[in-house]
């Protein structure tokens, strides 16, 4: 049985070909430059060289046609016809207050995907023309959603409510939602394993870091606290996103330049972050090659972004009471062992202790790996994280009816056992060519 996962964004075109059968990923890929022009597809079948090539995708249903083309291709496919796919999942970023688990797609819930739009502007807009794309090619399937507000929705009303008038939460469900919720999901229950405990009595404090970023306070298994907030702009400090800000200050700079509330909105997501602070740089590989150069910007874009981590973590720690471990994940989270080195500077006087050189050994995605040092009383985990496998697994069970929130649900990472098949075999590459690796590689307990 084949499970087919698509994530599209603004313009792009995410996907996962996973044969359930044999536990295991048959290709995987990307469209890029969806609706802007100059379109690509990078495809990865299992066992093959990547393919790359053009093709141009004016709407994100000439994308998931694409995606279906060269997945049943001669030469680069690895299925026969769309006829094995017996469901899609698909992430949806936001579900406002409506979804507390992953849904087969029907009308009501397209509507409430619909209604809350708004406030998810860079991603729902997207997410909802890609599953009516992949409804079209793909009607006699269930198409699910998995949505990253839903793991959130276990916040106590002290986390998730604004101290602003309490109509605006009655009239215009004004809150906290919270997002990354599949891979925090996916995170909290790996960190469980690892740790050999009920992930029902796990409390954790999760740094989820990519372009986006935020920190998630895992209280007895289940979302206490997040740092973004309505929307995906609060929190941390990301590639464009500003993060948290003074309220006020959006409306004191639009005064001085006449700038409106849509142009405001644009530079605090698009153009402030990391991007704000140097001026060119989002990326933070770009930002450790100019610091290294000398950049003092760069430099001072690192040092914000580190800060802001550090207020959650000890904030959190605050909030928790108990931590039994702290989790990097995420594409920043999981290779830049440069920020982790910033970020985890002077928290030895709240229990958390890291070993440098273990830390800049770790920059890999085939294992999960420890970097603290044995003194440390929070233990250090870097997790790889694994959103497609949740989205996989919640619409397998959707399908066949035996899914459920994920509190009285079970997947199949939460074994001592569980292997990623793909990754194993990646890891084997990396001990060849670095066999310390071995040395920080997390086992379960």
């Amino acid at each position: 049985m084949i499970i087919l996962t698509l994530n599209c964004g603004s313009s792009s075109a995410k996907y996962q070909v996973y044969d359930w059968e044999k536990k295991d990923i048959l290709a995987s890929g990307i469209v890029e430059k969806v609706t802007i022009g100059g379109s690509f597809i990078s495809h990865h079948a299992k066992g093959r060289e990547e393919v790359v090539f053009d093709n141009d995708c004016p709407t994100h249903t000439q994308a998931i046609e694409l995606i279906i083309k060269t997945l049943t291709d001669k030469e680069t496919g690895v299925i026969s016809d769309m006829s094995v796919i017996k469901a899609v999942g698909h992430r949806v970023l936001h579900g406002g207050m409506k979804f507390i688990k992953s849904v087969i797609v029907d009308d009501a819930a397209m509507a409430a995907f619909n209604e809350v739009k708004d406030l998810g502007p860079l991603h729902n807009p997207a997410n909802i023309m890609g599953i009516e794309a992949a409804k079209k090619v793909l009607p006699n399937v269930p198409h699910c959603a998995i949505m990253d507000t839903a793991w959130h929705q276990t916040m106590p009303p002290e986390s998730y409510l604004y101290a602003v008038p309490s109509e605006w939460y009655e009239k215009y469900q004004v809150r906290r939602y919270g997002f990354h919720g599949t891979s925090f999901l996916y995170t909290a229950k790996r960190a469980a394993v690892l740790l050999g405990q009920d992930p029902f009595k796990t409390n954790l404090i999760i740094c989820h870091i990519g372009n986006g970023a935020s920190v998630n306070a895992v209280k007895d298994g289940c979302s206490f606290d997040t740092s973004m907030g309505i929307t995906p702009l609060e929190g941390l400090v990301m590639g464009t996103r500003s993060g948290d800000v003074d309220a006020a200050l959006p409306f004191y700079v639009m005064r001085k330049t006449g700038m409106s509330d849509t142009e405001m909105e644009n530079v605090l997501n698009k153009k402030s972050g990391l991007l704000g602070i140097t001026g060119k740089y989002a990326d933070r590989r770009d930002i450790q090659a100019a610091a290294v150069a000398g950049d003092k910007q760069a430099l001072l874009a690192q040092y914000i972004e580190a800060h802001r981590v550090k207020k959650y973590i000890g904030a959190y720690q605050a909030v928790l009471g108990r931590v039994d471990a702290l989790v990097f994940t995420a594409g920043v989270g999981e290779f830049a062992w440069f920020m982790r080195n910033k970020i985890l500077e002077g928290l030895e006087g709240i229990g958390i202790v890291y070993d440098p050189k273990k830390n800049e050994l770790s920059h890999t995605r085939n294992t999960e790996t420890i970097i603290s040092k044995p003194e440390s009383k929070i233990p250090i985990y870097i997790i790889p994280t694994d959103e497609e496998l949740v989205m996989t697994e919640d619409a397998f069970a959707l399908m066949k009816g035996t899914y459920d929130i994920h509190t009285k649900f079970t997947y199949s990472f939460q074994s001592k056992d569980y292997v990623n098949k793909g990754r194993a075999e990646g890891l084997e590459h990396d001990l060849a060519k670095n066999p310390a690796i071995a040395e920080i590689i997390a086992r379960p307990k």
